[in-house]
């Protein structure tokens, strides 16, 4: 006899497994382009079944989206988020299907229609805003600026390397990036410039 405990776990193990699948589905066509029935059938499920345990193609999206952003948060952890990044980048460069994804699905959702836009409007807002408070307290006279670069590099370099991934460290970039912008920072505050946000960003 199955306790629910059992059962419990089964279910658990199931629904990350679907999620799983969900990621590399999602990354090869995008979200428009994917379908739940080929993700039951690779999931080995009907598609009443996989219904039942992730409800409707949006709500799954949703919920891939957030776990993925969840283990992202669990893996930069407390400490230097900037540092921290530039390990989350290596770690990325093992996960190609979760590169796609995300390349993918952020392109779509610029459409107000696309039932993610809202996800990465507020998930890009927050990038931002982590970034911009972790480069003050590296004591950056333009922290805000410097996140948004921070940004659309780590945006570019998921392209390029999805492309050629043999030309593209993405990790040995960033940590490069940051470098720069860091000692340019700390000469800034030396010679007695750079006090502000220096700009909207």
């Amino acid at each position: 006899m199955t306790s629910r405990g059992d059962g419990y776990a089964k279910g658990r193990a199931r629904r990350e497994l679907i999620l799983d699948e969900a990621v590399r589905l999602f990354g090869e066509v995008g979200y428009r382009g994917a379908s739940l029935r080929e993700l039951a059938q690779r999931c080995g499920l009907s598609h009443p079944g996989l219904l039942h345990h992730v409800g409707d193609k949006q709500s799954l999206l949703l919920a891939v989206l957030a776990r993925r952003d969840e283990l992202a948060a669990a893996e930069v952890g407390a400490g230097n988020r900037l540092d921290a990044l530039v390990e989350l980048v290596r770690r990325n460069a093992d996960q190609r299907a979760v590169v796609e994804l995300f390349t993918v699905l952020s392109a779509e959702a610029t459409a107000p229609d696309h039932p993610a836009h809202a996800f990465f409007a507020a998930r890009y807002r927050r990038t931002v805003d982590e970034l911009a408070a972790a480069f003050a307290d590296a004591g950056h006279p333009g922290p805000r600026p410097a996140a948004r670069r921070l940004v659309a590099l780590l945006d570019g370099l998921q392209v390029q390397w999805l492309l050629e991934p043999g030309d593209v460290d993405m990790a040995a970039e960033v940590r490069r990036h940051l470098d720069t912008e860091l000692a340019a920072a700390r000469a800034a505050r030396s010679d007695g410039r750079g006090h502000g946000d220096g700009g909207q960003g």
